[in-house]
């Protein structure tokens, strides 16, 4: 009797712990709240291109917003920017934009480029990207993080981790 009682303890331990780590888990995946003033001064921010070009936040306003957080080093990251070209080749022409925020070092993000071209801006963010993408409701800052901007500016989606064909077909639908 014993016995039987600690393997039933051990299992509701168990069972117990693996609950609190999948709710904390999902926890840490779902964006925070974001002050209207850190989505006001989103759209005031400038970064310098892989070239050396300015790449204005300001200058994609009016339009629908997609805006990618993101690393060389982050293989969720990497999977996801071929689909994230195939939405911009199907999408551009429907007035969406594509932005890509490189939280890397530069010549990193210059090296991967010239393997793997991306068809749309890319600033480089750097280390500021994550303090960035944590004002835009990025809790623990993790990547990749995207965030979709209506034509009036505000956010209208977020989504922590990578973006799947479902989430761009239902964002270019509801916008």
């Amino acid at each position: 009797m014993k016995l039987q009682r600690r393997h039933w303890m051990g299992g509701a331990v168990a069972l117990a712990a693996a609950g609190t780590g999948a709710w904390w888990s999902n926890r840490r995946h779902v964006p925070q709240p974001v002050p209207t003033e850190a989505e006001a001064a989103f759209w005031e921010v400038s970064f310098e291109g892989p070239n050396g070009e300015a790449v204005r936040v300001a200058d994609h306003r009016g339009q629908p917003l997609l805006v990618n957080f993101w690393a060389t080093w982050c293989p969720p990251c990497v999977e996801e920017l071929p689909l994230l070209n195939q939405f911009q080749r199907s999408h551009g022409p429907k007035g969406w934009r594509l932005l890509a925020l490189a939280v890397d070092q530069p010549s990193a993000v210059r090296s991967f480029l010239q393997k793997l071209p991306i068809e749309f801006p890319v600033g480089m963010a750097g280390l500021d990207g994550t303090s960035l993408s944590r004002s835009l409701g990025n809790g623990n800052g993790g990547l990749p993080f995207t965030v979709v901007f209506g034509r009036d500016g505000r956010i209208l989606e977020r989504k922590i981790g990578k973006v799947s064909e479902a989430d761009l077909a239902d964002w270019a639908k509801r916008v």
